[in-house]
């Protein structure tokens, strides 16, 4: 059997459920911010989840049920039931709430299960999050606002957690030649060089990187790779990313190619589109979520998982990715944006990565990817992350995405490709009524 065999078709909501209210805070290192060193999850999911409420028009007496979400409560810090840490500060005390973990697909399964709840008709109103605090983690016995760094020794540790460890190795799943074997397989597909995969990632970095700088969320508001060439003596961005401030991971992925770890959380409120019509002129509606899981022993697990989601939420709607007017995607690694692009049919297969060469997949383009700069310039705080990737979603639909708006045309349609914890891949289809 194999893995397309063994995914099940999905079947229509009960009844449509759309998103009515978002909010995120920016993403810092906060630890480094004498305004916010000692802050806490609680502060940042609160600060979240009250900016949804009030996007909504709505506080937490009208909300019926609460999803938490958090990749790493236990490593960063040191929760087991993390929706008990929030649920007075909310409005929420008595109410029913949850928390649920899949790593950096956290974001996007807080969206999936809270419209399942909706759809299903046991609640009316639910608001669902995640926070995370990578960076600047708890110490195990100490209180919250006395915080750590979170090095990348930790880091490997909590990466064992989530790779299966019974008869193979943690290190064959997460180290850059595990996520390089999708791009080397584009490259051999597609006759490229090595000079071309290198002038793509460059060129990439650039246009996220500026995205990224005219965002204010963003962890590098301010300054884009022409300004650090600048700063180091350099004349141009393209020379900064081909010198020693921006070293190679692997065969071909680089530094600026490569995720950036800092703080933030971000919500959300979802409920029955007719009642959403009370709140709104234009509702968000949620058309359907793909799903698929795919452990990481399997070589290019993200790429089956990819086609395995994208296929289920295809076959639910009728809709491709040619019909996308916006794509974001989860990109630990650059060159996620272009694969995953490409898999889910939203650009042209074997030419996406001209697109990008040409700066077509900017804001400014006409099939944008990843508009906020993504996690290796927006930045990565793990769970939160697909819950930014969703804010950037809505606003865009909205036209209310400031100085990085799209403009030479309307969203009418956005897919969200997600990836986290090594193995679950979801494809999500959102639409403006």
């Amino acid at each position: 059997m194999s893995f397309s065999d063994n995914i099940p078709k999905l079947k229509p909501y009960s009844r449509s459920v759309s998103i009515v209210g978002v909010g995120v805070t920016p993403f810092r290192r906060t630890k480094d911010d004498p305004n916010l060193n000692g802050i806490t999850e609680g502060e940042l999911f609160g600060y979240a989840a009250i900016e949804a409420m009030r996007d909504a028009g709505i506080n937490g007496k009208d909300v019926d049920f609460f999803v938490h979400g958090q990749a790493g409560p236990g490593w960063t810090s040191n929760f087991a039931t993390p929706n008990m840490h929030v649920a007075n500060w909310l409005g929420m005390k008595g109410k029913a709430s949850f928390h649920q973990s899949e790593a950096c697909a956290t974001g996007y399964v807080a969206l999936e299960t809270a419209v399942a709840m909706v759809a299903s008709g046991t609640y009316d109103t639910v608001l669902s999050g995640c926070v995370e605090m990578p960076y600047s983690i708890a110490h195990p016995t100490r209180v919250l606002t006395e915080r750590r760094y979170g090095t990348d020794a930790m880091f490997h540790e909590t990466l064992c957690s989530t790779m299966t460890r019974d008869y193979n190795l943690f290190t064959k799943g997460i180290l850059p030649f595990h996520f390089e074997s999708w791009l080397q397989a584009y490259k051999e597909e597609h006759n490229m060089s090595d000079e071309q995969v290198d002038e793509v990632l460059t060129r990439m970095s650039i246009n996220a990187r500026h995205m990224a700088s005219i965002n204010g969320l963003s962890l590098n508001f301010g300054k884009d790779y022409t300004d650090k060439a600048h700063e180091s003596g350099m004349e141009t961005a393209e020379e900064y990313l081909h010198s020693k401030y921006n070293p190679k991971l692997g065969t071909w992925v680089r530094v600026s190619n490569f995720e950036e770890r800092c703080d933030g959380a971000g919500a959300f409120v979802v409920m029955p589109t007719e009642m959403a019509y009370k709140y709104t002129d234009h509702p968000i509606e949620v058309l359907g979520v793909g799903h698929s899981c795919v452990e990481y022993a399997n070589p290019q697990n993200e790429r089956i998982g990819t086609i395995n989601a994208y296929k289920q939420v295809r076959e639910l709607t009728g809709l491709t990715g040619a019909d996308m007017d916006l794509f974001m995607t989860n990109d630990f690694f650059l060159a996620q944006q272009l694969l995953s692009a490409e898999e889910c049919e939203y650009l042209p297969k074997g030419e996406g990565w001209k697109y990008m060469l040409d700066d077509r997949c900017t804001f400014k383009g006409d099939r944008p990817v990843q508009t906020n700069g993504g996690r290796c310039h927006y930045g990565h705080a793990a769970a939160a992350s697909g819950v930014h990737d969703i804010y950037e979603t809505v606003m865009q639909m909205r036209g209310e995405a400031d100085d990085h708006q799209i403009k030479d045309h309307e969203i009418k349609h956005a897919m969200i490709r997600g990836f986290g914890g090594g193995q679950n891949l979801l494809c999500l289809i959102l639409r403006k009524l």
